[in-house]
């Protein structure tokens, strides 16, 4: 895909313990595009999301994000409480477990999202159900996460990803916990957040049926990108 970067990495180094887990990794994700990231389990996939999300600082490289292509954020030059407001606001995670807080109801979790960058909480609540209802949970708002199906709650975690605004999405491992067709289901709602939306979205997954959802399949071992391929494109009906 051609166009201007949205996120950029260069040579990102990491080591923990004296062990390598990224080894000069470069790469750039474009606005629309879907990327896998796959490998074996300690091949880097992880770590690599959180350097790139700002969540994890590299040892060496840089990663830039592109909000405006004239004037790029360096993200790995940030200090701590500037990559928070960056994670708040440009970018969006889904994790495995959906890591959502289940003493709130569903439309708690996805205000919070709003009302941690400051928006007003009946503003944020009347956006959390927007944002619930065009992924097929109208009228859930008030129901806890544990009252949720395992796809119902990623629904939840993808409206929360997405209700800030943000043009970056990160889900680490999304279907893990779910069976073959909830997880089709759910990689399905995460290929339309990005189509045409200017959005682009990064899969961390082993699952190599989950990684043919995605328009590009990065293949990582021992912390070196070993491959960067075309995947499946468009989203599979």
């Amino acid at each position: 895909m051609s166009g201007a970067p949205l996120l950029a990495a260069e040579n990102l180094v990491k080591t923990y313990n004296g062990a390598p887990a990224l080894s000069g990794v470069s790469l750039t994700v474009r606005p629309g595009e879907s990327v896998a990231v796959m490998g074996a389990s300690g091949s880097g996939k992880t770590t690599l999301l959180h350097c790139l999300a700002g969540i994890v600082q590299p040892d060496a490289g840089r990663v830039r994000l592109f909000r405006d292509a004239a004037l790029p954020v360096e993200v790995t030059a940030l200090k701590d409480d500037a990559r928070s407001a960056l994670r708040r606001r440009d970018f969006g995670f889904v994790f495995q477990q959906g890591l959502l807080i289940p003493e709130l109801t569903a439309g708690e979790n996805v205000a919070l999202a709003l009302m941690l960058g400051g928006t007003e909480r009946r503003q944020a609540e009347q956006a959390a159900a927007g944002a619930l209802a065009a992924l097929g949970l109208a009228g859930m708002e008030g129901r806890r996460i544990g009252e949720l199906s395992g796809g119902q709650a990623q629904r939840v975690a993808i409206a929360r990803a997405q209700v800030t605004g943000a043009r970056m999405l990160f889900a680490d491992e999304p279907t893990g916990a779910l069976d073959s067709s909830t997880s089709a289901e759910v990689m399905r709602l995460l290929l339309q957040t990005v189509q045409g939306s200017g959005r682009a979205l990064m899969v961390v997954t082993h699952d190599s049926e989950v990684a043919r959802w995605c328009g590009r399949v990065i293949t990582l071992a021992d912390g070196v990108v070993v491959a960067d391929t075309a995947g499946a494109s468009g989203v599979r009906r």
